[in-house]
């Protein structure tokens, strides 16, 4: 049974390959792209399934979708015809597009087909939420589970809850658009100058600058909460129709703010106000998750959506003790979604005998991966100077080497993660013991805010030693923070509250980047190095080795690691630093 999951024309477009029940391969469509939040047809992401999988089209018995579009459309319709005349320039503007075109989607989604030779298979669609559930529950380690799905809006849901027995999800409740805690995140992550769908990450990281002073007005004014773990949203103050700024004007009224711009210092009003929406939205995961122990009676819950990516509340739902297990889908989003629609028509519809394994996902490193023979091709055709290692014990001593230096390293190697943590595949590396080394990733490297935290990625046998966390809940994913032991021993990870976005390192799930990590342990003494996303500022994380390569020469990296070739930017002849990197994508 092989079938081919869909996300696309929303944002995080993907495409994931399922074989029997395995997942073979899996993709977000920007990678390919290079477009951040592409909602494009996933055309490449697909191209890369079939190859991956040795899979024609016409061998695929089903391709699902992961939400309904005629759905979506009726909320859609409903929510302009209620808010009327408001959003009406909005309303013009997108329902041409929707008459003439997503009415029809099963035409369009045959009509993009058509590049691929061979029959096409049936075409089905899975509910936005049912597909976050599958993707929660069936790619856990639990054979019974409660799941609890967070996010901005579906079709209609905005949250639900469901039951997990074996092969079955059995639906338990779902609040509706507008009432949702995904678009409260975002409405305020807009209010704080960043942008929605990739900022909510920076008010992440900027609460912990701050104290929740405003959480008492924000429950007063903005959001209520029930005794039965639902919620509503005060509609005076936001605004999902027709703007992109989300609020109304009476927000910034409340708070006797104009909204900060994108390039406005940063105040302790903003950072107090992150905490303070921080704080509420903990209070929200919380009480949802009470809930679902009352329905359930689970010693299990798996989460997805966009707020389960929020990894403070996971750590606070962890804490609680509420649930004696606690596991979060890597690709909670939209592009995750893709893998759900999958799963869940693969066990609901096909009835196929459920697979519960301790790493399902493989570590999420589903996605491409080089040849040395065409990387060695690639960097002799580019000119640069580099040196290839035969043994990859001996490239782990240079690369152990060089962090013990404070250089900062490109990791290229193996198959690219699915879902938006880099985990030791598409990473930028670095000692955390220098106390400028994340200042210095942040501007020189990632270009981006000075006050963004990097996740220490930690050797499992040690974690318990450096780390306020225990082995019971795993950690592979960088999906949950906690306390760091002694916060002054790795100054570079350690968040200004003593916290950390944990990657635990298992050397049964990872054990390329064990290896690594182990001999910088045993050179340096340190089971822990940085561990963040192979990209700038607004770019995707790379791909090919030509992303990487770019990357390299146009940032102030000191080291490059594509497979067991490493390239140091020092060794670079100056004709070479002259060419434009931005071109440089020939070959992959």
């Amino acid at each position: 049974m092989v079938i081919l999951g869909l996300s696309a024309f929303y944002h995080d477009s993907a495409a994931a390959l399922l074989v029997d029940g395995r997942i073979v391969a899996a993709a977000e469509e920007e990678r390919f792209s290079r477009k951040k939040h592409d909602q494009a047809f996933p055309m490449q992401s697909i191209e890369y399934c079939l190859k991956e999988g040795k899979i024609r089209l016409d061998e695929i018995d089903a391709i699902v979708f992961y939400d309904k579009p005629l759905l979506k459309f009726d909320r859609l319709l409903e929510t302009y015809f209620e808010s009327a005349p408001r959003g009406l320039s909005s309303f013009l503007q997108a329902m041409p597009l929707w008459i003439k075109e997503k009415i029809y989607f099963k035409k369009i989604l045959r009509d993009s087909f058509k590049k691929f030779p061979g029959k096409l298979p049936p075409i089905y669609f899975s509910e936005h939420h049912l597909s976050h559930a599958a993707s929660a529950f069936y790619a856990s380690p639990y054979n019974d589970a409660a799941i609890l799905c967070i996010d901005g809006v579906g079709e209609w849901a905005t949250t639900s809850g469901w039951q997990g027995f074996s092969n079955e999800i059995r639906p338990l409740f779902e609040i509706q658009f507008p009432h949702s805690l995904g678009l409260f995140y975002s409405a305020f992550t807009a209010y704080l100058g960043f942008k929605v769908n990739s900022g909510e990450y920076k008010m992440m990281g900027l609460a912990p600058y701050g104290k929740p002073e405003y959480t008492e007005l924000l429950l007063r004014e903005c959001i209520h909460f029930n005794a039965d773990g639902s919620y509503q949203l005060n509609l005076e103050y936001f605004n999902f129709v027709g703007t992109k700024q989300m609020f109304s004007k009476k927000l910034p009224e409340l708070f006797q703010r104009a909204p900060r711009t994108e390039n406005e210092p940063l105040t302790d009003f903003h950072k107090n106000l992150a905490a303070s929406v921080q704080k509420v939205t903990e209070m929200g995961v919380m009480n949802l998750a009470r809930q679902m122990k009352m329905l359930t009676n689970q010693d299990a819950i798996t989460l997805a959506g966009g707020v389960a990516l929020n990894c403070v509340a996971n750590a606070v739902l962890k804490e609680s003790g509420l649930f004696k297990n606690v596991w979060v889908q890597p690709a909670s989003g939209d592009s995750g979604g893709a893998m759900g629609a999958a799963l869940a028509w693969y066990y609901l519809e096909h009835k196929g005998k459920r697979i519960v394994e301790p790493d399902w996902q493989k570590g999420s490193l589903l996605g491409p991966a080089f040849e040395p023979y065409f990387i060695k091709m690639y960097l002799e055709e580019m000119g640069v100077q580099f040196t290839e290692y035969q043994n990859e014990n001996d490239i782990n001593d240079v690369i152990s080497d060089e962090l013990i230096k404070g250089s900062v390293i490109g990791l290229f190697r193996g198959k690219m993660e699915f879902g938006p943590r880099a985990l030791g595949c598409r990473s930028i590396i670095g000692d955390p013991r220098f106390p400028n080394m994340q200042s210095t990733m942040n501007l020189k490297i990632k270009k981006r805010e000075s006050f963004r935290p990097f996740a220490p990625a930690v050797l499992k046998e040690e974690v318990s030693k450096h780390f306020f966390w225990n082995d019971r809940v795993p950690a592979p994913y960088m999906l949950f923070t906690t306390q760091v032991r002694e916060p002054k021993a790795f100054p570079a990870t350690t968040h200004v509250d003593g916290s950390a976005r944990l990657q635990v390192v298992d050397e049964s799930i990872h054990p390329r980047f064990h290896k690594l990590i182990k001999t910088f342990f045993e050179k340096s003494g340190c089971p822990v190095i940085i561990n963040t996303s192979f990209n700038v500022r607004g770019e995707p994380i790379v791909c090919r080795p030509s992303e990487a390569l770019n990357c390299f020469m146009t940032t102030d990296m000191d080291v490059l690691v594509l497979e067991n070739f490493l390239l140091k930017k020092s060794d670079q002849p100056g004709i070479v630093l002259k060419r434009d990197w931005k071109n440089a994508y020939a070959r992959d």
